[in-house]
């Protein structure tokens, strides 16, 4: 004779029929992946913790308050605010088309629109001069139709931000676009929807967070640029000099300002960081 029958489900375990217990294995880090981890660590920590070592903190509220900071720091975020806006009114349409629209060389396009994010920013800026310069293949026809000239001004400052930092949305948006179920565009053009009317109603509502994350990256980016900048538009103070070209000239003559404007862009990007830990940061 044999006893009474147990439950499938105590039989299994507490993962319910069939399925075996799992139990949550804590085993040590080996050596040869703690070591270059801790140096890694090291190698990305320790440069910033000596710029708020060295920081001069009495003398900080001096120098943020100086015009030539001022100055930099309100075009900057005038100008990244600025670009990102551009961005988001290009990018997200342009996201869209990679992620739904069939087209041959789609591929190909992905790989160029993309190409910001590996290209020297300096390779940029002297596209950009190329192409937009008052000598320029489009340029010259702007500068002889509308009177129009890009480089070293303040719209040359915000295009080269948003040439740099367009990539980043377009890549947040994309892949926010192919993981969202398409069928609720095809349910609403069922029901008589236009295409863009989906779009505007149903899509957008469904990737507005790839589009947040993809704007405040963006932004960051923008903030920080400075290759292409400085070749398209110049370092002139009040009308193209950012917070990055700022600290550039000021590491020349003035150290201590040069170290206040860092640990603003420091800032601004632990501040992304922090926006964006809900998106890619979870807890143990």
């Amino acid at each position: 004779m044999t006893g009474p029958k147990q439950p499938v489900a105590a039989r299994s375990g507490r993962g319910g029929p069939g399925r075996p217990r799992v139990r949550a294995v804590r085993r040590g880090v080996p050596v040869p992946l703690l070591v270059p981890g801790l140096l890694a660590m090291a190698f990305l920590l320790v440069p910033l913790l000596a710029l708020l070592v060295r920081a001069p903190w009495r003398g900080l509220p001096s120098q943020l308050t100086s015009t030539e900071v001022w100055q930099a720091l309100q075009l900057s975020l005038i100008s990244a605010t600025a670009a990102t806006a551009v961005v988001l009114v290009l990018g997200v349409p342009l996201a869209w088309l990679l992620a739904r629209a069939e087209f041959p060389g789609r591929g190909l396009v992905r790989a160029l629109v993309t190409l910001p994010l590996v290209l020297p920013p300096v390779v940029g800026g002297v596209a950009l001069l190329l192409a937009l310069g008052r000598n320029g293949v489009v340029g010259q026809w702007l500068d002889a139709w509308f009177g129009i000239t890009l480089p070293f001004t303040t719209a040359g400052v915000v295009i080269a931000e948003a040439f740099v930092a367009m990539p980043f949305l377009v890549i947040s948006v994309e892949g926010t676009l192919r993981a969202a179920d398409p069928r609720y565009e095809e349910a609403a053009t069922t029901l008589g929807a236009s295409r863009f009317t989906a779009f505007r109603r149903v899509t957008l509502p469904l990737i507005a967070p790839g589009i947040a994350a993809g704007a405040v990256l963006a932004w960051a980016r923008a903030l920080g640029e400075f290759g292409a900048t400085i070749t398209f538009a110049g370092n002139f103070p009040g009308r193209t000099q950012t917070m990055p070209l700022a600290v550039y000239l000021a590491l020349q003559n003035d150290p201590e300002a040069a170290i206040a404007l860092s640990l603003i862009l420091l800032a601004v990007s632990v501040a992304v960081l922090a926006g964006l830990r809900d998106r890619w940061m979870t807890g143990a």
